[in-house]
């Protein structure tokens, strides 16, 4: 039994599909105007961990992650750069897909777009016009009626009288109320449109996820998620758009995750505090960045720092040293799951299935590499399993993909380490320890780690800052 938060109740839950086996999950993506940035990457990578521990529990998974690609946004920096919109959305769709393949990123099974869904978004708003819900104005725009919605403010967790007042500063002279939000916004000169029943225009933010969620997932879905900020207005908005036209409730659970930090303040590209996705993986292996993610609860906050992915890559080293050696792969069928101490294994699912801990998941995760390193020198069989298990249990979070010496010697310039490694051998041979010894020092000064056995030196990058300086 699976227990998630749902934000609209403030509790944990069971999770119960509305179909039995299956999952529909609807996750707000990004608006493609900019490169991707960290908040976007412990989107990806949460959800993701969500889909593969789902499906590793024999749930049938459908994820739709959907892609704003017009906006007043995109409108702006196509202008700015002097591009068509279609342009600069297509380069910023190939850059993000890039970074998710850098971060071992599932892809959704749906990845709709708004602009190709203009006529399940208009049928939409005529069945909130019909039903009363919403009216178009003289100007050409639509708006959604908030009064005609009794519940509006549930996830916010306000009142509709204490919205009205925060907003009552708010005039315009088309709508009936300030908290009115557009459903159809009319065209404006040389922006890009599309026929209407209200003449030409373009979607409103909130309607578009509406109307997508209910063509690939139904009229209820199982989760919908997205960051914390979009709690209010935008999920909000929708579940009045939804349920005024469905008639039914839109999710079952709302899972809304917490803000990355930048010295304890919200990343973002307004306080323009952030790092692009691109740069953060082009100085640490990807994977580090998707550990550090997954470090914190996903309702957290998480605080991002050159010293935090420092931290994180240490740690991370410390999983991938505990497998070395071994020739293991994720799978592991039902005999050799039988055949080893269940503690580990159900303390682990145990972290997962409590709204997906994954700090705790994480924790036993070190607990068999503490095992793995004690057993390899005496019981070498018995390591080898707990390293099957270790990497069996990290696959269902994403972790040790790769292999270890790929990943321990990450960056480093592998020609020259081997050069040294060769002369340090040639010394040992001719028993000339101080030149031996001479070449080790150089390396450690390098942040390389060294490992003598009978068969070979191993080595791993132990310090990236110290080679980055010395090396």
């Amino acid at each position: 039994m699976i227990y998630l938060y749902n934000s609209l109740t403030q509790r944990k839950e069971l999770l119960e599909p509305v179909k039995p086996g299956h999952i529909g999950i609807y996750v707000c993506g990004l608006t493609v105007y900019d490169k991707c940035h960290i908040g976007h990457g412990r989107l990806f990578v949460w959800f993701d961990v969500l889909v593969r521990y789902l499906r590793h529990l024999n749930y049938q998974v459908t994820y739709v992650r959907n892609i704003t690609d017009i906006d007043d946004k995109i409108i702006k920096k196509s202008r700015e750069l002097n591009l068509d919109y279609q342009d600069l959305v297509q380069s910023m769709i190939i850059a993000m897909h890039k970074d998710e393949a850098r971060l071992n990123i599932i892809s959704p099974d749906f990845e709709p777009r708004v602009t190709e869904h203009i006529g399940e978004i208009t049928a939409m708003i005529k069945v909130l016009i019909d039903g009363g819900f919403a009216y178009a104005t003289s100007s050409g725009d639509v708006y959604y009626s908030v009064a005609t919605f009794d519940t509006y403010g549930k996830l916010a967790h306000q009142t509709l009288d204490s919205l009205k007042s925060s907003a009552a500063n708010e005039r315009d002279r088309d709508k009936n109320s300030p908290l009115d939000f557009a459903l159809w916004k009319t065209a404006k000169p040389n922006e890009p449109s599309w026929n209407s029943p209200w003449g030409k225009g373009r979607p409103g933010w909130h309607i578009e996820c509406s109307a997508m969620a209910k063509k690939y997932l139904g009229n209820t879905l199982d989760i919908h998620g997205g960051g914390s900020d979009l709690q209010f207005p935008h999920h909000q908005n929708e579940i009045a758009q939804s349920e005024a036209a469905n008639g039914t409730t839109l999710a079952k659970h709302w899972m809304h995750l917490g803000f990355v930090q930048n010295a304890d303040e919200k990343m973002s590209k307004s306080l323009n505090n952030y790092f692009t996705l691109e740069e953060i993986i082009d100085t640490y292996p990807p994977e580090v960045l998707r550990y550090f993610i997954l470090t914190s609860h996903y309702r957290s906050p998480i605080n991002f720092s050159h010293e935090n992915m420092e931290n994180a890559e240490n740690a991370l080293r410390r999983l991938y040293i505990a497998l070395r050696g071994f020739n293991v792969s994720n799978a592991m069928d039902q005999e050799e799951l039988q055949n080893i101490s269940r503690e580990h294994y159900e303390k682990f699912h145990a972290a997962m299935a409590d709204d997906c801990n994954t700090p705790q998941a994480m924790a036993i995760l070190f607990d068999l590499a503490r095992e793995i390193n004690q057993l390899r020198g005496t019981e070498k069989n018995t390591a080898a399993v707990w390293a099957k298990l270790l990497k069996h249990l990290a696959g269902i979070l994403g972790l040790l993909q790769s292999e270890p010496n790929n990943f321990l010697q990450h960056g480093v310039n592998e020609k020259f380490i081997s050069t040294l490694l060769t002369k340090r051998q040639e010394a040992r041979h001719n028993k000339n320890w101080e030149e031996a010894d001479k070449i080790r020092h150089q390396l450690t000064s390098m942040g390389i780690s060294l490992e003598d056995t009978r068969e070979e030196t191993l080595w791993f990058l132990e310090d990236r800052v110290k080679y980055k300086t010395n090396a």
